[in-house]
Formats: C-alpha cells, structure tokens, sequence
C-alpha cells in the first residue's frame, strides 16, 4: 500500500456526524450502473436542446426517474475507466487514493478501503447484485462482497443483449419475443433477491450490466430498437466522421444504451407492484462516456466523462420535475446512500453527499459551492511495447472551461500506434475485433477501424489527429462556444490568466487530496511494479464474422 493511503485509511476509524433514522424510515436503495454509458438519454434531449444523438434515443424508465425525481446536467466520473471509476465511487473517493484498484489491467483492492456496499450490509441492510460491480480486478467484485451477494441466475445473459435477441430471433421468435426473454430473466434475478430479503431489513440492489460496452452486433440499433442510423445526420459530436458506418455504430451503441433503460424498467415494474418503489431511492448513472469512438471512455473530454444522472425517491420528500446545474462527481454517491441510510460516513470518503441537492425544492444550481469537479486517469489496458506506462492526466471541469494537465504529452493518449506508425495496417476486421492490435485504449470497433483505413485522407485528417494523435502538455477549452472541445486555447495570451488560476485551482485539489502524481513526483508509484507488471497476452486476430466485424 503506498504510504499516504496507509495514513489516509486510519481515518476511516474515524466518522462525519450524521443523524440516525430508525430502522423503519430507513430506504431501500436501486442503484442501476450502466457500462460505458455517457450522457445519452431523451431526457437530455429537452433539457441539453436539439442536434445532438439525444434526439433520437428513447429511455422512458430513466425519463421517468429525471420527471419523478433530479435530473443532474454535470455529472462526471472521477476517472474515464472502468474499474478506476467504480473504486472511486464504491470507495467515496478519489480513484487515485485507492492504491493498485486505481488502474484498470492488474488492479487489487486493499480490503482496508471502505466501501458503501459492505458498510450498508454491516448497518443492516439486505445487500445484493447482479453483473458487473467492480472488474477487471482481484478479487472479483471485493468491494461487494465478491460473489457472496451475487443473484444472478443461469441462462440467456442479459450482458450480451443484441447477441443473444439477434441469435434467437434468428432461430425463429419474433424481435418483441426474444426481447421480452431476456427482459424476464432480468425480472427473474431482482423477484430471487426480493425473495430473498428479511422482512426486517431494508435492501440495496446493484443493477450493473455491461450494456451499452461493447461488444454489440453491428446493425441491431436499427433492427432491435427501430434507431435510423441516417437520423443521427448532422448530429454527431464534430471531432467523429459523419459518414454512414460511424452514424450506424453510434445508433447501435444508443440501442444498447435503450436495452439497459429497458431492464431498468423492469426493476421499476417489480418495486412498484411489490409497494416498495415509494421507499425506494432510486439512483441510475454510468461509468464513462462512449467505447471504440475516439475522445470517448479514456478521456478526459465531457464526452469521455460527463455521463447520465438521476434520482428519486418518492418517499424521502425529494420533490421531483427537477433539473439541477450542481457538478456532481460520481464518489459523491457512496456517502450519499450512507446518509441516506442513517449509517456513519467515513471520514476518508472525499465525496460529498448530495442528499441536500436532492431534498432541496430548487432547480438549477443549488449548493453553490458545487461548481466544478476534478477527474483524471493513470493506465487503463497494458501495452508491452510501452513497457505499460500509463498515460496520466487531471483536469478540472467548471461550468465555462475543461482544464486538462498532460503530465506525459511524449506519450500516446490511446496506447501506441503499433504497426499503424510502421504503415502496416492491420486489416479491418482485426481492427473492428481486436482491440490490442494498436491504440489499445481505444476499443476495438467499426469506427475505429474505418478511422484508421482513412487516416490519410485530408477530409478527415484532423479528426484521426484529434482522436489519435499526441497531445499538448496543457488543453484549456470554452466549453460554451466548443462544447465537443476541439478548439485548444492553452497557451494563448488572452486565456493566461484563466489557464493559470484553473491549473493552481486544479493542483490545490490534487494536493490536498495527496494525489501520488503530484505529491511523491520523484517517486510516482504508477511509474513502477505493481502498477507496470501486468503485460497482455492477447494477439490480434484476423477472424470474420465477429459481432463487430464488417459487413
């Protein structure tokens, strides 16, 4: 453990005062995690305005939460990669006070750290889940319990959703029968956890999916969910080819994105008939932006980090229709369920609940002391090329500018070209299916490999630069006039004085935080064994008809 975490975890013997409810007002608590699910919901459509992919996706159980309850506009993760991003908010913490669970290959929790689920179980509560919690890492799930508190039921795995539909529609049901199969397992697992539940108990449900992550088939946005790929004409972020592949890829990602609100609608459906949705916290969100799209998941970009939030609960006077400015980071969530159930917060949680924000009558910026966030990222999958050096950056985000520090611009922000740099580039389907054949941060996908094919092409050079290539030590973005943030103001002498303040800003955090980056920089333990151990085994492959391969 590295020493400062060590001194840090100490306090967690240590707790924030909060009132007690008794056992009969405490909630049950759903908390729905989406896999790789940026900011995409129709309820944003109305809130965010038109011309974006919002526009032609439908979650109606997600609208339903935002209508009933607080829709949060900034909402961001602590770090853009999965397993880092779920330490962090199963910790209350910054992902990087989380030891070797910072990282995604070879990350290891230290049971020392703890975490909301376990403190809940220890205060009384029926806890349970069902897919992912917290992986890759080791042990599976520690954070939960590992697979002690699992309730997942053999057969069609809801995880591989567009699979699985396409697969049995194929074998002759209709598209609304294969859909309703996988929708009733789902109901199944939830009716074994209710079940399940001591009559004395109050319960927590982690509903954790890896839709919308790839991989998905090519093609079932439009045959599963009835998405037009040619509708999301004009509307993808700028720095993305709006070319026909790309626009069905994204359509594709959006129908899973409708797959997991789907499955959220039926926890909804279960709860309500079983009275127990009226004391019910509901909380739904994801673990980053979009996968196998460039300036996505990895990336510190709103693209990669400003993901789907909100909540309710009918019961706990959270007065609904509400949409709130408030900057939320996801490590807010683990004392807000503690405050939510009467239990102590750990001191050594960073997170601040936002229980206020929500039983609040207000609409947009409630506690205005929360008006930015910081995030950042360390290594996400290995690399053996770079010795699995991670790319390391942190950022602070305000409701006018994204602050970005590169603290290793020499490096590649997406892992190393590989043959690419040597003009050997691989075919598409190794480039569609095998996300270590280059750019390993970068999920293997349709776009990815179109993006590369056309790398030369000077209609779309400057967006294989901005996905792909190096980049400066120092970005500074007006998030208002350049929302997809393509535009770098760092180094301009205009914006001296914002960069400056949001640099000393950012670093004050970081600091007081003991980020190991900036306070052990002669000895950065990501730099080094363990964190640089894990190398990847995996060779590309050149193998047709994959669920992402090319028509």
């Amino acid at each position: 453990m590295i020493p400062f975490l060590r001194l840090s975890l100490l306090g967690s013997l240590v707790f924030a005062s909060v009132s007690l409810h008794s056992a009969e007002e405490r909630p049950n608590i759903l908390f729905a995690f989406a896999d790789d699910w940026g900011k995409y919901a129709s309820a944003y459509a109305v809130v965010d305005g038109e011309g974006t992919p919002n526009d032609i996706i439908s979650t109606p159980h997600f609208d339903r939460i935002a209508k009933e309850g607080v829709l949060f506009k900034h909402a961001f993760v602590t770090a853009p990669s999965c397993t880092p991003c779920r330490s962090s908010l199963l910790s209350g913490q910054y992902f990087f006070r989380t030891g070797q669970a910072a990282i995604l290959q070879g990350a290891e929790w230290d049971p020392a750290i703890p975490s909301f689920p376990l403190l809940l179980k220890d205060n009384g509560y029926h806890i349970g889940k069902v897919y992912k919690v917290w992986s890759p890492g080791t042990p599976r799930d520690a954070p939960f319990g590992e697979q002690k508190f699992g309730f997942e039921k053999p057969g069609s795995n809801f995880n591989s959703f567009s699979q699985s539909v396409t697969k049995m529609v194929d074998q002759g049901k209709t598209v609304e029968e294969a859909k309703t199969a996988m929708l009733d397992h789902v109901g199944n697992e939830f009716d074994g956890f209710l079940e399940a539940q001591p009559k004395d108990k109050p319960f927590m449900f982690w509903f954790g999916p890896t839709n919308p992550h790839r991989k998905w088939t090519q093609g079932s946005g439009k045959k599963l969910w009835g998405l037009n790929p040619d509708d999301l004409e004009g509307k993808l972020p700028t720095f993305l080819p709006d070319v026909p592949l790309i626009r069905e890829d994204f359509a594709d990602y959006l129908g899973e994105a409708m797959a997991f609100d789907a499955g959220l609608g039926v926890l909804l459906d279960r709860l309500e008939k079983s009275g127990q949705l009226e004391n019910t916290l509901v909380v739904v969100s994801g673990d980053h932006g979009a996968p196998g799209f460039p300036r996505g998941k990895c990336n510190l970009y709103d693209f990669g980090t400003n993901v789907s939030l909100a909540a309710m609960w009918g019961g706990g006077d959270v007065a609904g229709g509400r949409v709130v400015d408030d900057f939320v980071n996801l490590m807010d969530l683990a004392p807000t369920f503690l405050e939510a159930a009467g239990a102590e917060v750990p001191a050594v949680m960073t997170g601040r609940s936002i229980l206020p924000v929500l039983k609040s009558d207000k609409s947009g910026l409630v506690d205005e002391t929360r008006s930015w966030v910081v995030i950042g990222r360390e290594r996400h999958v290995a690399s053996a090329r770079t010795g699995n050096l991670p790319y390391p950056q942190r950022a602070i985000r305000t409701k006018d500018y994204l602050f970005i520090n590169n603290f290793k611009p020499d490096r590649w922000p997406m892992g190393i070209p590989g043959p690419v740099a040597d003009g050997e580039v691989p075919s598409y389907d190794i480039l569609a299916n095998n996300t270590f054949a280059c750019f390993g941060d970068l999920d293997a996908s349709p776009t990815k490999a179109w993006m590369i094919e056309h790398r030369g092409d000077s209609e779309y050079r400057k967006q294989y630069e901005l996905g792909f290539g190096k980049r400066p030590a120092r970005e500074l973005y007006d998030v208002n006039t350049d929302p997809d943030q393509v535009n770098n103001l760092a180094g301009k002498k205009e914006y001296a004085k914002i960069e400056g303040d949001l640099f000393r800003q950012l670093m004050k955090e970081l600091k007081s935080a003991n980020d190991p980056r900036v306070v052990q920089k002669d000895d950065v333990p990501y730099e080094k064994p363990p964190f640089t151990n894990v190398t990847t085994k995996r060779k590309p492959k050149n193998k047709k008809g994959k669920a992402n391969g090319k028509k």
